[in-house]
């Protein structure tokens, strides 16, 4: 590890999130959910490139033949290479007025998982989806925000986190069915008056470590497969929203953030040099 968290990108994200490593482009895609943007950034050039979408964009990633899938508050939708809609895939099976898609994985066989979000955290009304050719399955119910998607490196584990109950999830996932079985839990964190730092999004490493970002915590967490916490890295924003691995040989951690409302820092990009590198993701297919 090399290092700490350097600021890369000052976006002034009001919700920056669903950080994704676009391998065939050598771009990390991301979005501002609220402010409705799609970016593009290439780390080598510092090139940025950003797109408006007509709603709540809550997460993304790149698509089998060019375009990306993404979750928008009325539906699961493929986009074009701009994010303009081509077309809506399954629409917003919960009430979009109140409810709208968040955290988003594709699977090591192309599908896509995708949750929501409770807006009024009105007792668990969100849930957690895959969607696949045919159609929309429900996984999971009694959700209050779904977040932290990720897989283990053989695709038979799925971790998966409720943030405001400040919990992360282990379940058994069989990449052939797209199933997933024997929900427990992996990780379960405990606030404090002074430190409210809660699971948001996730990634996984070549070793099977699940990394997440502490909401409110200002830290990223590493925790190796049997749940047990191995290492912590200070992050100079409150707000950190989800880690993805991309860049050269996958060894670069980014963290996307949110704005922090009491006037410290947030809103940008982050980086960290990692000595374990990432998962290279599979790209969404619509036949999958």
């Amino acid at each position: 590890m090399s290092g700490g968290f350097d600021l890369v990108l000052d976006t002034q994200c009001v919700l920056g999130e669903s950080p994704v490593w676009w391998a065939e482009a050598g771009l990390l895609v991301f979005v501002d959910i609220t402010a409705r943007r799609l970016y593009k950034f290439d780390p080598r050039s510092n090139r940025l490139e950003v797109q408006g979408t007509d709603e709540d964009i809550g997460c993304v990633a790149p698509a089998k033949g060019g375009g990306f899938v993404a979750g928008l508050r009325s539906g699961i939708w493929l986009l074009d290479t701009a994010g303009a809609k081509l077309r809506r895939l399954a629409g917003n099976p919960e009430d979009p007025a109140t409810n709208r898609f968040n955290d988003g994985r594709v699977d090591p066989r192309g599908r896509y998982l995708a949750g929501t979000v409770d807006e009024l955290k009105a007792g668990g009304r969100a849930g957690l989806y895959r969607y696949d050719r045919r159609g929309l399955t429900q996984l999971a119910a009694g959700l209050m925000t779904s977040n932290g998607l990720a897989f283990s490196p053989d695709g038979r584990i799925l971790y998966h986190s409720d943030t405001p109950r400040f919990v992360v999830y282990r379940y058994d996932y069989d990449p052939e069915t797209g199933a997933a079985t024997n929900r427990g839990v992996f990780v379960r964190l405990e606030p404090t008056a002074t430190d409210r730092g809660r699971p948001d999004g996730g990634a996984v490493d070549v070793e099977g470590c699940y990394w997440t970002s502490l909401y409110e915590g200002s830290r990223i967490q590493r925790y190796d497969p049997e749940g047990r916490l191995v290492a912590e890295y200070p992050i100079p924003a409150r707000n950190p929203t989800m880690p993805a691995f991309g860049g050269a040989g996958m060894r670069t951690l980014f963290v996307t953030t949110a704005r922090d409302k009491t006037g410290g820092a947030g809103g940008g990009l982050y980086a960290l040099s990692v000595d374990v590198p990432g998962i290279a993701g599979t790209p969404f297919d619509p036949q999958a």
